[in-house]
């Protein structure tokens, strides 16, 4: 099963070298026990574009916005077999990258569809 972590980190002061360190190692370890198999962080709003489709009408709004507290700093798609163990990844992660708060969400992939 493949899920998508979402993880927003406590915005009062920036990660240290030593935290960032760590996780790496973490992130490292994961992808060569292949649970991980992509990670990134994502660049702050003011590169942003926000895309919404209303009615049949597509529009596109560009960043910075005002309302950053429910962006995400990064994102893991990993490969477990059960939702307890993505939620047993994400206490690893956040027990490495601090206070936070994040998402779990399952993949729909073709094996998932009933026949």
């Amino acid at each position: 099963m493949k899920f998508l972590m979402t993880y927003a980190g406590d915005r009062s002061a920036p990660p240290t070298p030593e935290k960032m360190a760590a996780i790496g190692k973490l992130t490292a370890e994961m992808m060569a026990a292949g649970v991980v198999v992509m990670t990134g962080g994502l660049v702050r709003p003011t590169t942003g574009t926000h895309v919404r489709m209303t009615a049949g009408t597509f529009s596109v709004t560009d960043g910075p916005f005002a309302e950053t507290k429910e962006l995400i700093d990064g994102f893991a798609l990993i490969e477990v077999g059960s939702r307890a163990e993505a939620v047993e990844m994400a206490r690893r992660f956040m027990s490495v990258a601090g206070d936070g708060e994040g998402e779990i969400l399952q993949v729909f992939e073709p094996q998932n569809i009933p026949h």
